[in-house]
């Protein structure tokens, strides 16, 4: 079974959105059955049909976010091995091909989010990166080809 490595803020958000979802959302989905159950005839009721189709897909929401909850571990960042880049390390590359300088989080899948330069340990590029150390040349495989990037540096934390 592969776990899914997070940080204890991520868990404690994924467990409110959950939460969220099964109290909140569940309750509004009844409710839009309820009035749509009320206004007659189910066989030709559109709002019944639609009422109860984004019921199903809230249910496999939870389903798909509760099994990812039951495989998700934090991570102590204490036993991690900082002489090299791994998962919640902070890093500085060098594109070799443009020259252009970008710093990235490397994540989890369920953390990773572009627009705040987190990226997944999983994408070419965080795959790319893992184990590297300053100095380092990543060869990262993509559909256009292969890209060179230079670690320029790299440390911990938020």
């Amino acid at each position: 079974m592969a776990y899914e490595y997070l940080s204890k803020e991520k868990l404690e958000e994924l467990k409110k959105e959950l939460e969220y979802l099964m109290t909140v959302e569940r309750r509004n989905a009844a409710q839009a059955i309820a009035e749509a159950r009320e206004k007659g005839d189910l066989s030709e009721n559109a709002e019944y049909d639609a009422a109860k189709e984004a019921q199903g897909l809230l249910e496999l929401k939870i389903s798909e976010m509760s099994k990812k909850m039951a495989n998700a571990r934090v991570l102590d960042t204490s036993s991690l091995d900082t002489s090299k880049i791994t998962v919640f390390s902070n890093v500085k590359i060098k594109n070799l091909n443009t020259k252009k300088t970008v710093e990235y989080q490397l994540v989890s899948e369920l953390e990773a989010d572009l627009k705040q330069k987190k990226i997944s340990v999983t994408s070419p590029i965080g795959k790319g990166l893992l184990g590297k150390k300053v100095g380092d040349i990543a060869d990262v495989e993509t559909p256009r080809g292969t890209l060179k990037f230079e670690i320029l540096d790299f440390s911990f934390g938020g």
